[in-house]
């Protein structure tokens, strides 16, 4: 682990912490008091620092809302890992090569006939991805932060390919994860069999959370058919609305960081109210 930076953000008390473990680097933040609660962020250049947001310097605000939903249930704010997804101008290509759900393309499910990319299906290295997050980034971190992770309290965050990536990994690690928030989830990528195949890799219920969403402007116009089939196929898996999954439309949101924090607070809500 190299210590790059630490530094401040607005209304977030104390500081956030800027390391590298390899090639990745990764922002965290934690609160002065002991937490049991962890949640994980995918594109985490967007999470905490305006100053490496890639869309119009607008951030998540995700600590702001962690703090203040935690504040309103009387309970400690989550710590937070926010994983810097690795494209550059060199490798433009790296977020979607590793937060496309390996396992499902490479079983022969295709993307859509729009979808035109630069690398082949034997590239992808979402599996890789997740096992430096759950056996490398997590415990590295959380010995730092001297915090014993729950993971009946540990939830994964993401948005757009990183929603489907969220959805993919808590299939992966559900005995890391317990709550999946897959803001806007890139339903587009694929098709209803893609659908299919994700839902059906989710932990069964009971144990588990799952919540979804998506708005009406943007890219995100364009979810709402597949989202309501997402929503029968989880209903199918024996997820119910009001127990253990949820799905949310927001009128006059669009496919931004801007939209994501303005409604943060209900995943985290959902999240952090019922402790499994």
């Amino acid at each position: 682990m190299e210590a790059i930076k630490q530094y401040q953000v607005r209304g977030v008390p104390g500081r956030i912490s800027r390391i590298k473990i390899d090639n990745r680097t990764i922002d965290y933040w934690a609160p002065a008091t002991p937490t049991q609660h962890l949640l994980v962020a995918h594109d985490g250049q967007n999470v905490f620092d305006k100053k490496t947001a890639t869309h119009r310097g607008k951030t998540w605000e995700m600590a702001q809302s962690a703090i203040r939903v935690s504040h309103s249930l009387g309970i400690t704010p989550p710590a937070i890992i926010a994983i810097w997804n690795s494209s550059t101008e060199k490798n433009p290509w790296g977020r979607a090569l590793e937060l496309s759900p390996q396992q499902i393309f490479q079983s022969g499910i295709k993307a859509a006939a729009d979808v035109s990319v630069p690398f082949e299906i034997e590239e992808l290295n979402g599996d890789q991805y997740f096992v430096d997050i759950v056996q490398r980034y997590i415990p590295e971190i959380s010995s730092q932060l001297k915090i014993a992770i729950t993971p009946e309290k540990s939830a994964i965050i993401g948005s757009s390919m990183g929603a489907l990536a969220s959805l993919y990994g808590i299939g992966l690690y559900p005995n890391t994860f317990h709550t999946c928030l897959a803001l806007s989830p890139h339903w587009t990528v694929s098709d209803e069999t893609f659908v299919d195949a994700l839902v059906e890799r989710l932990p069964n219920p009971g144990t588990h959370k799952i919540w979804m969403s998506f708005g009406t402007k943007g890219l995100d116009r364009f979810y709402g058919p597949l989202q309501r089939y997402a929503d029968e196929a989880m209903h199918r898996k024996g997820y119910a609305v009001g127990r253990d999954f949820a799905t949310t439309v927001y009128p006059r949101t669009g496919h931004n960081e801007k939209s994501w924090a303005r409604y943060l607070d209900d995943p985290m809500k959902f999240w952090l109210t019922t402790l499994l």
